[in-house]
């Protein structure tokens, strides 16, 4: 396949929100957005405000996994360095990011976060997978992986 054949993808960068149409072949390479040069794909997940998180979710065609936390759950605490792992090991098939649900309690609200840590998957604008509760690397990547291909077929 050429690159001019190649399909492309929609992703929106986590730090300026603008939509780039990126080769879906390249999801594993070093991608930079058009507008203000920020990676497009963070080997660690995204800490997002309320519209970068609304963006990501509207624009962008690559499967968004969202860690609903907040600063003093010990439990969610405990999972972030699992979350990081799995962010880095799955760059490319997901985009991970982290919504502070103390800072950003009108997205907690909205989408009905009653327990954290939660996770949530969100695919073509819609919410496709939820989770509560922290996980092991062992278990997020099983969750994650059996979404994601839920998502292909």
């Amino acid at each position: 396949m050429t690159e001019s054949t190649t399909p492309k993808m929609h992703l929106v960068c986590p730090k300026c929100n603008a939509t780039n149409r990126v080769p879906s072949n390249k999801l594993h390479a070093e991608l930079n957005c058009g507008q203000c040069h920020a990676s497009l794909l963070s080997e660690h997940p995204d800490n997002l405000g309320e519209t970068a998180f609304n963006a990501q979710i509207a624009k962008s065609d690559l499967p968004v996994v969202v860690d609903f936390w907040a600063p003093w759950c010990g439990p969610c605490r405990m999972m972030a360095p699992a979350y990081d792992k799995v962010c880095h090991d799955m760059q490319g098939r997901a985009r991970f990011v982290k919504v502070n649900t103390e800072v950003e309690q009108g997205l907690a609200s909205k989408y009905n976060i009653r327990s954290i840590p939660t996770l949530a998957v969100f695919a073509g604008g819609r919410e496709i997978a939820r989770q509560s509760g922290a996980m092991s690397v062992t278990d997020l990547t099983r969750w994650v992986s059996a979404v994601l291909l839920k998502t292909s077929s």
